[in-house]
Parts: C-alpha cells; structure tokens; sequence
C-alpha cells in the first residue's frame, strides 16, 4: 500500500474559505479521501473533485481508494494522487455461493479501510459508488464525515447505503431518489470545461493524423470498447470514406480493429484507447459513443453533437443520461439492437456531413450540465470538514 503523502512545510494557507477554520483548530491540513474505484465513471468524477479540493486548498492531502482490478491503479498515481489498496467487494446479482461468503468479505474490506482512513488522518471520506465506495461508508460510519455523490438518476446499493448516514448527498440530475440530495451535476476535469474546441481543431487533428479540413467522426464504447459499435462503424468505413469522413475509432485495449484504407479518402485511424480526451473532442465534429452518465456529461460541457448508443444492460439507466441532450436537441438516441453499419449510413453520415445541423446541435448542448460541479462539491467536501471541527 501506499504511503500517505506529508504535507510540504510553508505550504500556501488560504485566509478564508470552507474547511479552514477547523484545520486551523487541529493545526494541520485537511485530508480529503476519495473513494471511486473501478470503472473511469466511478474515477474520473473523483479525481476532478481532487483537483479542485487542491485549488481551494492547495495544503490539502487527497487520498484515493482502490483496488488491485481497477483502472485506478493506473488513472490515480498518474494524476499526482496517493492511492491505497483495499480488498474490493462485489455484490452478487444473483443468489449464489459468493452471496453466502458476503458478510466475510465485507467485514474483512471494512476493517482493512478503517485502518487505511487512521493512517492517513481522514478528515472525510467522499464515495462515488461502486465496491470500493461501500466498505468506505461502513468504515467511516461514526467515525468521519462521509460524502456522497451519485451521477446516475438510478442510485446503485453503495450509495443507498452511504446516503443514510451521509453528512452531505450530492446528485448529479433532479430526481435521484436519496435523502436529502443536492443537484450539483458531475464534477468534470478543467481540461474539459475549459476546452475551446475550434482553438484546438488543427493542433487535436494533426496530433492524432486525421485529415485537418475533412468532417469527423469520434467513435468510442468506453474505455474497453464496445463490440457492436466497433461492428457497425468499421462496417461502414468504406461509405464514410466516400463521403468524405474523417474517423478517430478508440476500439478498446483488448480489440483489434482491421480497417481497409481507402485511396485517396480521408482517413479512418483506429486507436485502441484515447489518452487525450480533450484533444480527441477538438478534433471531432460529431461524436458516437455509449451514454454513460460522465461521458454525457463531458459531450455535453464540450457542446458536441452526439449519437448515444446506451448499453443495453443494467436498469435503463445509459438512456435516461441521454435523455436530456436528446430532448434539447443536442443528440441522437440509437438503441443498441439497432445499431448496423446500415444505421451509420442512414442516420450517423447524413448529420456528419451537415454543417448546419452539426452547429445547431452544438449550440444546442450549451447550458446542460453544470460546468462548475467540480467546486460546489469540494466547498461542499470541505464544509463537512469545517462542520467537524465546529
């Protein structure tokens, strides 16, 4: 496990702001620990929450938690946080053998957690949902403040459970059935809500080889792909190709995508992930991707025009994050079943190649979201910080 970081001496102190006054009492910093382990929509929300609880206390110490299985071992220490390992704990969906060994399990994580949130001094504890947010609830219950945020409209069991005994409950959308919660929307890196994608356009398509003056598709499942997007988009390359459509094509890491080059047309350039998100939004016209609730809510800050495919699994909950950029008239909704090299042909090409209907799907996407989400939450963060110590 990792080691918490100390707190360089002369670090700068703010003379106002929410949480200074009790770190002030306790004579040190506050330690914000994070806990959004998994999947990139469970970590990228918590790591902007870091950036800006860093903005307005740049004394403060972010601690992230996680897992050996997660995407954080990576995304975490290359953001510049601290991560600490703890046992994951899944919840079967399905009675099973695993259901049974449950309590073991979570009383083993919790322990492991309470340990890992005495070490590092916890201050509070902000959960994001997912195995990694449950025994972080458990373990601070009592103990340390606890943060909730929920960014889908159907709140998943961690938080349901958090939400109980949570000082603050924030919410990404109206609606989110959790006591006591606050709509803040989904905190974004700055990276995107500052992005100003025509400044970009030249420097984002020559960076990633696309033709520089050609309409272009972004195409993208998550960050393992999808199969039936990379299916139905490669499977219309030769037509995009023919009318003169770029592709930037983040297939997954464990895809491979074959695509025949076609003489004399734009490119069609297949990448397994996109390391540069902001940079592949600059360089795209129209973007095709699932809806989970971060990617929305990144498409939407960006004000690109978008063809949602929801995932088909789970509670619906993938279409109700595209239904309100779809009701504005900021994007196409295709359900996954319908989605064929044919639908990109018939629905994806023709708006593409529309630069009338691209810029008014974009001005469209102006004003969704919540572009400041990043700080309300960490004010909020460092309130219940502050409340601690009162």
């Amino acid at each position: 496990m990792s080691e918490p970081a100390t707190v360089p001496s002369g670090a700068p102190e703010p003379e106002s702001g929410p949480g200074s006054a009790s770190a002030a009492a306790r004579g040190r910093a506050p330690t914000v620990v994070v806990a959004g382990g998994g999947t990139a929509g469970h970590i990228e929300p918590a790591l902007a929450l870091a950036d800006a609880v860093r903005r307005l206390r740049p004394d403060a110490t972010v601690v992230a938690l996680g897992t050996e299985r997660g995407l954080e071992r990576t995304l975490v220490p290359d953001r510049g946080y601290l991560l600490e390992l703890i046992p994951p704990v899944p919840l079967p969906r399905k009675p099973t053998a695993e259901l049974l060994r449950l309590p073991l399990r979570v009383r083993n994580s919790v322990r492991r957690t309470r340990a890992v949130l005495d070490r590092v001094g916890a201050d509070v504890v902000v959960g994001f949902g997912g195995y990694v947010a449950l025994p972080a609830y458990l373990a601070a219950r009592g103990r340390v403040p606890i943060v909730v945020h929920e960014a889908n409209k159907h709140a998943g069991l961690a938080n349901k459970v958090g939400a109980r005994f949570a000082s603050r409950v924030a919410v990404a959308a109206p609606g989110t059935a959790l006591p006591g919660a606050e709509v803040v929307g989904i905190p974004l890196r700055r990276s995107i809500t500052t992005l100003d994608r025509t400044a970009l356009r030249a420097e984002a398509r020559k960076h990633f080889g696309l033709d520089p003056d050609a309409p272009t598709l972004l195409v993208f499942g998550g960050s393992q792909g999808a199969r039936s997007i990379n299916a139905a988009v490669s499977g219309a390359a030769r037509e995009l190709a023919e009318a003169g459509v770029g592709v930037l094509h983040a297939h997954g890491p464990k895809n491979t995508l074959v695509v025949r080059e076609f003489s004399g047309r734009p490119g069609y350039v297949p990448v397994p992930y996109l390391e540069r998100m902001d940079l592949a939004y600059a360089a795209a016209d129209v973007v095709l991707c699932r809806s989970g609730a971060m990617t929305v809510a990144e498409v939407s800050a960006v004000g690109l025009p978008a063809v949602f495919v929801p995932l088909p699994h789970g509670n619906g909950e993938q279409a109700l994050n595209a239904q309100p950029a779809v009701e504005a008239g900021a994007a196409l909704l295709v359900e996954d079943s319908a989605l064929t090299p044919r639908t990109v042909v018939e629905k994806v090409l023709p708006l593409v190649t529309n630069p009338q209907r691209v810029a008014a799907m974009s001005a469209a996407a102006v004003g969704l979201g919540h572009r400041e989400a990043d700080e309300v939450l960490a004010r909020m963060v460092l309130e219940a910080v502050g409340d601690r110590g009162a």
